[in-house]
């Protein structure tokens, strides 16, 4: 993680681009690692070739791990990040599981599409580890920290799609002050904006630099010492918007929840209110009877489908967060499936 970078934004526990360290042996164990396999492990007792979906695969941390922990899992590997795919794919082949592991470019909302022509009886497990990855962060020509001067790229998949200049650039005073409000809750939102198209007249936004800059200029002092960098929030909007991780998410936690075999569970960790709050309102309808409430027994086929696994959201021990920082934001949530949808 790039110094003076948010662990809030930054989710791989300790985890760092294995080309920078020449070693993918170095790379760290995943917050809430023991906790997320623990949680998969009855689901992948119930067949004899369990299917698990690692929907952000990133480095193929979480893979590597339940593919250790059971034999016989076969494994389908979800990221829009090409450069996670061939390093997650060469520390998959490196640890001989590599025949057991299909990896798909794909974006989080097309799990669907993507597990029907899998495996076509429904999955054993699928995680969703949401924010942006170390890898990311490491990349400094990507944009993604605001602690070192880069393009504003922050495209997850930088093959397609608008970047954060393009945004910054094109967008009204309005739209930039609802994206800054909405995605990075930041309290100064319009008076950023208005700053934003102000500079941008005289030359546009190409770096971070200057877009930090501008920040530490616009945003009050007071302010700048109580609620950590003053670049964490607008970053984090960018980084949303660009990437459309919310409406992302959105599609794919009741895509996901639809492709479970019964037995099946689906694990999120988060790492802001957002998607967490997300991830609860997809799946809590799941879990309530859809009969009548006055009714004193279930009708056949209004039964819930879903169980809660946690309650709540669970969080990292002081253990955890003591050895890993990173993790003090983290939010697990978990459900399974106990019943078929109704045709």
């Amino acid at each position: 993680m790039a110094p003076g970078s948010d662990p809030h934004d930054d989710h791989t526990a300790g985890q760092s681009h294995p080309e920078a360290e020449g070693s993918a042996d170095r790379i760290h164990v995943p917050v809430l690692a023991a906790r997320i396999v623990s949680l998969f492990l009855p689901a992948f007792a119930t067949v004899p070739e369990p299917v698990f979906v690692d929907g952000t695969l990133g480095m193929g941390g979480h893979t590597l791990l339940m593919l250790a922990a059971v034999p016989q899992l076969r494994v389908i590997g979800i990221d829009r990040d090409p450069a996670a795919l061939r390093i997650a794919g060469a520390r998959i082949e490196a640890a001989g599981f590599g025949d057991r592991v299909e990896l798909v470019h794909a974006t989080n909302d097309q799990v669907g599409a993507v597990i029907r022509r899998r495996a076509r009886d429904g999955v054993q497990g699928i995680l969703f580890d949401l924010g942006v990855s170390s890898l990311q962060l490491d990349q400094v020509d990507r944009g993604f920290a605001y602690s070192v001067d880069a393009p504003l790229d922050m495209r997850m998949d930088p093959t397609t799609g608008v970047t954060a200049a393009d945004v910054l650039n094109t967008y009204t005073a309005g739209d930039l002050a609802r994206v800054l409000s909405r995605y990075g809750e930041e309290k100064f939102a319009k008076k950023i904006a208005f700053a934003i198209v102000r500079e941008r007249a005289k030359e546009p936004f190409r770096t971070s630099a200057r877009l930090v800059e501008l920040l530490y200029a616009e945003i009050p002092a007071p302010a700048r010492r109580t609620g950590g960098h003053p670049a964490k929030r607008t970053f984090q909007a960018l980084r949303i918007e660009v990437n459309n991780e919310l409406g992302v998410l959105t599609t794919a936690i009741p895509a996901a929840v639809d492709a479970l075999a019964v037995g099946g569970r689906i694990v999120v960790m988060s790492f802001q209110s957002l998607e967490d709050r997300i991830v609860k309102h997809a799946i809590a309808p799941g879990t309530q009877s859809t009969a009548p409430i006055d009714l004193p027994v279930d009708l056949p086929g209004h039964e819930a489908k879903l169980r809660w696994l946690t309650r709540g959201s669970e969080k990292p021990t002081e253990e955890e967060i003591n050895e890993n920082p990173r993790a003090a934001s983290a939010r697990l949530r978990a459900a399974e499936r106990v019943r078929k949808a109704t045709p």
